[in-house]
């Protein structure tokens, strides 16, 4: 007996397989393409510099080579990308399309203009944990620089972050996210940071990990009370009320001090370290 839909939904398993061992763009992604630079099907088609009627057929169903998937996957994940073939094909593009898309991509270099090693950390974090919110990520980056610093001897990204009500806070990635109405898992531009992962070294996975499998085991406010333990955000809140906003300075030096001396207690290279300075902390009321 054959079931409807079933050799339909076996193809398009077969076809997701296919393009992922292989390393081809799905047609959601292409999806994105549209959504993300605000251009029809033609018009895309056109200012990737394929035929007109190319993403069209990609859309219905058609397997991209691997070179028109590679320009696609590419123009996916980088504005500046997307913005020198708008430009190599300006001329097959109407006006109005052309400066809608332009448009979008101003918007998205605006929008992620966080280095591109916070865009790689911040990537990991949202793969490795089921749900993150804007708190628990500001907090969890803090700890990743802090950690990073002390053990590698060099801080992990060049953001500075700030002593705000609710713990430190890197402005840029509260800018970044405020933007995102919803989950930016499911947004379509957060698939400018897929492949970011990537392109971690080893100690950056190591670190990243080890706060992900201890500090990230706990909510937001949970990671808050913890930083309010913590003498850089205390120190950079001095002379405020607990109420009083502020957006003080707290400097990556004064992470690393704090975490050398956590460090020479608790060994912050291990897990079983972390979690027992995290117990302590928040035993700490």
């Amino acid at each position: 007996m054959s079931i409807p839909g079933l050799i339909d939904k076996n193809v398009q398993e077969i076809d997701e397989q296919y393009r992922s061992t292989e390393g081809i763009v799905s047609v959601d992604d292409i999806e994105k393409l549209l959504k993300i630079y605000k251009l029809g099907k033609a018009p895309l088609s056109l200012s990737l510099g394929f035929g007109e009627v190319t993403i069209t057929r990609y859309l219905a169903g058609q397997i991209p080579s691997k070179e028109y998937s590679d320009i696609m996957k590419s123009a996916l994940t980088s504005p500046a990308y997307m913005k020198k073939l708008l430009l190599e094909n300006r001329d097959k593009i109407a006006d109005t399309a052309y400066n809608k898309a332009i448009a979008a991509i101003n918007s998205l270099e605006s929008l992620f203009s966080v280095s591109d090693k916070m865009l790689r950390v911040i990537s990991y974090v949202f793969e490795s944990l089921e749900e993150v919110t804007p708190l628990m990520l500001q907090k969890l980056l803090y700890f990743i620089q802090g950690i990073y610093y002390v053990l590698f001897g060099r801080p992990m990204f060049v953001e500075d972050c700030e002593a705000w009500i609710h713990g430190p806070v890197y402005p840029e990635v509260y800018d970044l996210f405020k933007d995102f109405k919803y989950n930016p898992i499911d947004d379509a531009r957060f698939a400018i940071l897929d492949g970011k992962v990537d392109e971690l070294t080893e100690d950056e996975r190591k670190v990243i990990t080890l706060v992900v499998n201890t500090f990230g085991l706990y909510g937001g406010k949970v990671l808050e009370r913890i930083t309010h333990n913590e003498t850089p955000w205390q120190n950079a809140r001095k002379g405020y009320g607990d109420h009083v906003p502020s957006k003080e300075p707290l400097s990556k030096e004064s992470i690393k001090i704090y975490y050398e001396s956590v460090n020479k207690k608790y060994d912050i290279s291990s897990e079983d370290g972390l979690k027992k300075y995290i117990f302590d902390m928040l035993e700490t009321v």
